[in-house]
């Protein structure tokens, strides 16, 4: 399947639109999960069902012209940013309304368990200020905590080792732990 994922993203980089149509059925039962690992991080009374996040970001990325896909963890790392970018948008139109924030719990190692709550909207301002300082380890927050991809799969798509991988990821939730701390 992977091999036919990147194939069809390599038509779809060529302007085969019908590319998209046939891409899709074989990409939804993943960005399911994406969008069910995001969710599982927002409060239990969400408004925003998996399907619904998941329709959303299918509208964002067939609308998407200026990227050449790699492959499919490529596609797929580009689709949990999206998945991110629409929860933060909700975050603050529901802020906006009721001026509550929302909580999500990130996961301090990259795995089940160890929950702390997070405003998801501080976490993005967070995030940017990571990125402004150091884009890689922004980057690997994203691809590790929001796509919750491996140490491997991260390190794959950053075209670095794994140690530098695990070594930034610590770095990166220190600096997040005080940053939100203070916030």
């Amino acid at each position: 399947m992977a091999e036919d994922v990147t194939g069809l993203l390599h038509d779809w980089n060529r302007g085969d639109r019908q590319a998209v149509e046939r891409l899709m059925p074989l990409v939804t039962g993943e960005l399911r999960r994406l969008a069910r690992a995001h969710l599982r991080r927002e409060r239990r009374d969400h408004t925003l069902q998996p399907t619904a996040l998941v329709n959303e970001a299918y509208l964002r990325l067939v609308n998407v012209d200026r990227i050449q896909w790699r492959d499919r963890t490529h596609f797929f790392a580009f689709a949990s940013r999206v998945m991110r970018r629409i929860l933060v948008d909700h975050a603050r139109a529901h802020r906006a309304a009721k001026r509550t924030g929302w909580r999500v719990a990130p996961v301090a190692d990259g795995g089940p368990g160890d929950r702390h709550d997070v405003d998801l909207i501080a976490l993005d301002g967070a995030l940017d200020e990571l990125a402004a300082m150091d884009a890689r380890q922004a980057r690997l927050v994203e691809l590790r905590f929001f796509a919750g991809l491996t140490i491997d799969e991260t390190a794959d798509i950053l075209g670095v080792g794994p140690a530098t991988v695990t070594r930034d990821w610590a770095t990166a939730r220190a600096w997040l732990y005080r940053r939100l701390k203070t916030s």
